[in-house]
């Protein structure tokens, strides 16, 4: 049985030629699941061979364009790939009009129906469940509203996944992820630009890092880095100091896996060939 990772995109609002913005696929043994949907979703889709048409549900945390530019993109390739079962997308209210209007626009013929639900992003609970998994959704402080989702599996040994992105430092929020195998929180600055954070309600790399540690999690990812910075091995280091097991995503073709025999294994395929770390493994 499967529980992998897929991470599309890990950049900020203004892209790079390293990031995409943000977009992740959990995977829960044969479903699939996106978190954000920044533009170019579908494109890394395919190049991480991630089979479009059995995408059950798409979450989105805010509405901030890097986040959800790609929806409509998704939304009209299904279509085109002849999808039949219902779309359910899980999203702040504010999304429902907005997204309605662009699909009466260019998409009067889907073949399928959409089904939006709202999130209530101030809530810290359990929202959605079906027969593999259960997503809990975790208030975040950001300019808008905005929430993380938890998303914890349904076995005799289940794993956790906490995607907690955009956000500044919260002093409780260990609790609502705490004891998470991995915890994905974003990390657009380094402490030097910690007023950047406060201003943007976005987090630092160390900020990250003390949540991760004060959780008791596993594992953390860094994501959604400034596009100042043109090494992120600077925003590993600063992490690292605080909560060793930190790791980062350079290119978009990088996942996380957590196989049923006990063995995190993290793999790292670079197309750009200049992350450093190409494979890592942690045997339990």
């Amino acid at each position: 049985m499967t529980f992998k990772i897929h991470i599309l995109g890990c950049g900020s609002a203004l892209p790079t030629s390293q990031h995409y913005a943000s977009s992740q696929v959990v995977q829960v043994h044969n479903r699939y699941y996106i978190i954000d949907c920044g533009e170019g979703c579908q494109i890394q889709l395919r190049r991480q061979h991630i089979p479009f048409n059995k995408i059950h549900a798409i979450f989105i945390t805010h509405l901030h364009g890097d986040h959800c530019f790609g929806l409509m993109g998704v939304i009209t390739t299904f279509s085109l790939l002849g999808r039949t079962t219902p779309l359910h997308i899980y999203a702040p209210k504010e999304l429902e009009g907005i997204l309605m209007q662009q699909i009466d626009m260019f998409c009067s013929s889907l073949g399928y129906t959409i089904e939006f639900h709202a999130v209530d992003t101030t809530a810290n609970k359990v929202f959605y469940e079906d027969d593999v998994v259960s997503i809990t959704s975790v208030p975040l402080h950001h300019r808008v509203p905005c929430c993380g989702y938890l998303f914890s599996e349904k076995s005799a040994t289940p794993h956790s996944y906490a995607y907690c992105s955009d956000t500044k430092y919260i002093p409780t929020l260990h609790e609502m992820v705490r004891g998470v195998e991995c915890l994905y929180h974003e990390s657009t600055y380094m402490s030097a630009q910690i007023d950047k954070a406060e201003q943007y309600f976005h987090s630092t790399a160390a900020q990250a890092a003390q949540v991760a540690r004060d959780a008791g999690v596993e594992t953390l990812l860094l994501g959604h880095y400034s596009a100042r910075y043109n090494d992120e091995n600077l925003l590993l280091e600063e992490a690292r100091a605080i909560f060793p097991n930190a790791q980062y995503f350079l290119n978009l073709y990088s996942y996380r896996e957590y196989s049923r025999k006990k063995t995190n294994v993290f793999n790292s395929f670079n197309s750009l060939n200049s992350f450093n770390s190409s494979q890592l493994a942690k045997v339990e």
